[in-house]
């Protein structure tokens, strides 16, 4: 494929991408973002294996750059779907209340 080709599906799989994530419901928000882990796992595993078979210094800097840029995006996902949960744990009473004071 020639270089327009590629540019116009990158730019449409941008617009599709946006349109698709933006109409997603705010109660699917966290399964959406455990699923998109385990891609981005996915992602770092490819990153590492091309890593492994760069030869020149420009591959071997962009492909280091690539695998730390995807770990950082694959942490940072996991982080954020903790916070999330936690929301919705039951919160636990104080252990110093005032629940027995007027007794």
């Amino acid at each position: 494929m020639d270089g327009v080709a590629l540019l116009t599906i990158f730019v449409l799989s941008i617009f599709v991408g946006f349109e698709v994530v933006s109409k997603v419901s705010t109660i699917l928000h966290t399964p959406l973002m455990s699923g998109a882990n385990a891609i981005h796992g996915i992602v770092l595993i490819g990153g590492i294996i091309v890593l492994g078979s760069s030869e020149g210094i420009l591959e071997i800097v962009l492909s280091t750059l690539a695998v730390l840029l995807g770990a950082i995006n694959l942490v940072g996902g996991f982080v954020v779907t903790d916070r999330m949960l936690e929301m919705f744990k039951p919160r636990k009473a104080e252990s110093g209340s005032d629940e027995g004071a007027g007794r």
